[in-house]
């Protein structure tokens, strides 16, 4: 069983017992099921085109950083230009939780990326309950029909939809729907990191959806050669959290690719 085929039959346990614990409608009875979601369609070229992420750890790399605040973090993201943010809110594998996300919602003014591993209906109603804007979709874990149906159910909440592919058997997942297709650089089952194999993939997506590169984004190097080669966002995490304060490096990294 590899590590992907792992966090999904914990994640089904977590979810059955979310349930037992949370019913659908008390989620809809929280605070911010009714707010209106930020959108980072409109907010993905108009700023720098990436999406920070907040993260403690990976299955892969093991504690990246668990002593940063998430508020502090994600503020000097939004401060120095990020289009979005992303945050973890996987408890066993990454380090994440609901909180982290219930706790920077009214600090920051661009859209949150729930990521996860969504693979019941009840997330999407859990993501909307703790003010996400944009959820994750990993082909690697869903059928097409989930894709689809997922793809509706999120925006019939007002969610936006990322759909993270790595193969060309997964550009079947795509539908008219999606949102914007995200290329993870690093295969989940083994992590090896392939920017080409990305750009491949990326020439094979329709003209008319915005493509993000995502992961194993490792250098400022990377970041110019993927934007190069035409994606129009970057979703990176690690190579901002492995440092004692992520924002600075954020800041000084978008100060050297800008200039």
């Amino acid at each position: 069983m590899n590590i992907l085929d792992k966090i999904i039959q914990r994640k089904k346990d977590e979810v059955t017992f979310s349930k037992s614990k949370i019913s659908v409608q008390q989620l809809k009875d929280s605070e911010f099921f009714e707010r209106k979601a930020f959108s980072l369609k409109q907010t993905l070229k108009s700023k720098t085109g990436i999406i920070a992420e907040f993260k403690r750890k990976s299955p892969s790399k093991g504690i990246i950083n668990d002593k940063a605040s998430p508020v502090e973090v994600v503020s000097a993201y939004e401060n120095f230009g990020a289009s979005g943010i992303s945050v973890l809110t996987d408890r066993d594998f990454f380090g994440g939780s609901f909180d982290d996300i219930l706790n920077i919602r009214n600090q920051v003014h661009i859209p949150i990326l729930r990521k996860d591993f969504m693979i019941d209906e009840y997330q999407f109603y859990e993501a909307k309950s703790i003010g996400a804007d944009v959820i994750l979709l990993i082909a690697a874990c869903l059928s097409q029909q989930q894709v689809q149906e997922f793809t509706e159910l999120s925006h019939e909440l007002g969610l936006e939809v990322l759909l993270e592919i790595h193969s060309e058997e997964e550009l079947k997942h795509i539908n008219k729907h999606i949102d914007f297709v995200g290329i993870n650089n690093r295969n989940l089952k083994d992590f090896k990191v392939d920017l080409q194999h990305s750009v491949d993939l990326k020439n094979q997506l329709p003209s008319d959806i915005l493509s993000v590169a995502e992961s194993g984004i490792y250098s400022e190097e990377d970041f110019r050669f993927l934007k190069e080669k035409g994606f129009d966002g970057f979703l990176m995490g690690e190579y901002f959290m492995k440092d004692e304060n992520p924002g600075n490096t954020f800041r000084n990294f978008i100060s050297n690719v800008t200039s």
